[in-house]
């Protein structure tokens, strides 16, 4: 038990003491109150046996043992006829002495509660750092990392940006290194990147590697609902910085406190920018911090106050980008190490399949495989472990309970195969065919997944025209194999679907790319509704109706001309169609050798096929699709 908890029980004892003590009575017997005259005529009649005088104040007892008091005025002869009649009479000074400790207790104790409550809220506003008068008080901690201690070994993919900061390690360890030269230390560093990419996970790795003090605070910490807090915050902070010179201090999300001043439709905030103005002068202003360096991490760089982007208060900014294939795979490796994997885990592999990934999706891969080989109680992680939760995290969980009809799984079936037929006819570049399979991720009915060969940073026009000629072969294999008629939803429903994937890519083929011959390489891309307190508003006007009506043209063409190289295809395809279908349906999941093999070789799985018994009932595996009478999305 901690002491706080003994102090409580401490005081709950002496209240209830001191309770006990006001109302106990020693003698157990009752005491009434007589009018002085009553007293006197009592005492002539001889009722009464024995009395206490305390100043005015009498007390006693009568003959028949029932106890009084009374308040006497000044009767001199009281003592004197209280003698004649033969009364025990005691005496002794007035009680108008310091009441008990219990007695004050007591009293001021709605006081006290009053004043304790007040405390626990103020306490509570203020996270209880520093008591009810610490406000101005920093809440940065310092960490002292004996055991997890994180280094630049721990920190994969982002070699360029240790790079840049392990200047900064060598600086704090050697600084004569660099001054001989007449070179100062930089007083700030700003990480810039996507979440998830180990913004904070390489400060830590800096503070392990310069065995310095490292002191650890979030934006968010500085700004409370008290004027002038976080500015007294920011100074305390820069002092504990000064006193455990060299040392380095991490902000966490410094947008939460570094906005513009005065930016927004709704004004700026006296107290943030009363933090922001005393952060830029402690960084940079007449008095001289040597020896403090300051970190921060933000994944909105766009937002932050051109003063405290400038040299001499961040005099760098380190670029923390997704890792590419090398990267994803050294990143990879450094988590595999923590878990037990097998021999046929080929983590390229994994690596070739996650583009766009950062450091935390690579890092819950690793762990959900884990998880998985642990619930199949497995000893060692196998590369069917490792796949299945990277396809689970990109597509979502099967939902192979889901119970369908066999007209809804043929529907899903030739859906898509229709995706795989013209994908593979296409030939978008360095896009290859993963799998295909018609069993229930996430929130659609079926999926074709590719993936990349290698990284791309750009992307070429017949790439895009094929990439909308592929998302439409979904819809014209229903068209073709069900009737115009019969087309379904599968293909619509949102930004998310065939039909919203094509129309964003025309959009952005016309608006940003230039790659529009009537309307020619230039930006319509400022021309764009924000939502903003639930109202649309609109960021510029520049646009005329003449050439939002060209725009609009423009991508009907585009998807249309995609559409129509879809349905050219598929009238040449058409067997192949036919072939991948029904191969989907007995198997439900075909990989690209089982695809190729399906398609140019007629050779079949010899692997034993998940189409369910079809005597098990309608609960397990009839199908995929849902029990509930609407159709998911098909992709």
């Amino acid at each position: 038990m901690n002491i706080k908890n003994l102090m409580m029980w401490g005081i709950i004892a002496l209240l209830v003491l001191g309770l006990f003590n006001l109302f106990q009575n020693p003698n157990n017997t009752s005491s009434r109150d007589l009018p002085f005259s009553t007293f006197i005529t009592e005492v002539d009649k001889g009722n009464v046996t024995s009395v206490d005088i305390r100043g005015s104040e009498v007390s006693g007892t009568f003959s028949n043992g029932t106890r009084f008091k009374t308040y006497s005025p000044n009767y001199p002869e009281l003592v004197q006829k209280l003698t004649d009649k033969g009364v025990a009479i005691t005496a002794g000074p007035s009680e108008d002495g310091m009441p008990s400790f219990f007695g004050v207790l007591l009293s001021w104790f709605p006081m006290l509660l009053l004043i304790g409550v007040w405390i626990f809220f103020m306490r509570q506003m203020q996270g209880g750092k520093g008591g009810a008068m610490g406000f101005g008080k920093s809440k940065a901690k310092l960490m002292n990392e004996v055991k997890g201690r994180v280094t630049f070994k721990d920190v994969a993919g982002v070699e360029e940006a240790k790079e840049e900061l392990e200047e900064v390690v060598e600086f704090l360890k050697d600084p004569r290194k660099y001054q001989r030269l007449g070179g100062k230390i930089p007083k700030g560093a700003l990480l810039v990147g996507p979440p998830g990419t180990g913004k904070t996970l390489i400060a830590r790795a800096v503070a392990g590697e310069a065995n310095v003090p490292f002191f650890t605070i979030s934006g968010s910490d500085f700004v409370e609902m008290f004027v002038g807090v976080g500015a007294s915050r920011v100074r305390d902070m820069f002092e504990q910085g000064k006193k455990n010179s060299p040392c380095i201090i991490f902000i966490d999300e410094i947008d939460a406190v570094g906005r513009s001043r005065g930016a927004g439709l709704g004004g700026g905030n006296d107290e943030r920018e009363q933090t922001l103005n005393q952060l830029l002068v402690e960084m940079d202003g007449f008095e001289t911090n040597d020896g403090v360096i300051l970190i921060a991490a933000t994944n909105r760089p766009d937002v932050l106050d051109p003063a405290l982007l400038r040299p001499g208060r961040f005099d760098r900014q380190v670029i923390v980008p997704r890792p590419d294939i090398i990267g994803r795979e050294a990143i990879l490796k450094v988590h595999a190490k923590k878990i037990q994997t097998g021999p046929d885990v080929d983590l390229r592999t994994i690596a070739r399949g996650t583009p766009g990934f950062s450091g935390a999706d690579l890092a819950n891969i690793i762990n959900e495989s884990a998880l998985l080989a642990a619930r199949k109680n497995k000893r060692i992680v196998t590369m069917i472990d490792v796949e299945e939760a990277k396809d689970k995290i990109m597509m979502g969980a099967e939902r192979r309970s889901k119970v369908i009809t066999e007209d809804d799984k043929k529907l899903t079936a030739y859906h898509e195969a229709g995706h795989a037929i013209i994908g593979l006819n296409v030939k978008i570049k360095n896009i290859k065919m993963h799998k295909a399979t018609i069993i229930p991720r996430g929130m659609a009915g079926g999926m074709v997944m590719w993936l990349p060969e290698k990284d791309e940073d750009y992307q070429s026009k017949d790439q895009f025209e094929g990439m909308i000629a592929m998302a439409m072969g979904g819809r014209v294999a229903e068209e073709k194999i069900f009737g115009k008629d019969k087309v379904t939803t599968g293909a619509g429903g949102g930004g998310s679907s065939d039909i919203g994937k094509v129309t964003q890519i025309a959009k952005d083929m016309v608006t940003k790319y230039g790659m529009s011959e009537e309307l020619g390489p230039i930006a319509y891309g400022d021309n764009e509704e924000e939502v903003f307190l639930g109202r649309s508003i609109t960021k510029n006007q520049s646009m005329s109706e003449e050439t939002v009506q060209k725009i609009d043209k423009e991508v009907k063409r585009i998807v249309f001309e995609g559409y129509q190289k879809a349905q050219k295809i598929m009238e040449d395809k058409i067997d192949d169609l036919h072939k991948l279908a029904k191969a989907l349906m007995d198997y439900e999941t075909l990989t690209f050798d089982e695809i190729s093999n399906i398609l140019y070789k007629d050779t079949y799985p010899t692997r034993h096929s998940d189409k369910p018994d079809q005597n098990q009932g309608s609960g397990k595996k009839e199908s995929a699709l849902g029990s509930i009478g609407l159709k998911p999305k098909l992709t």
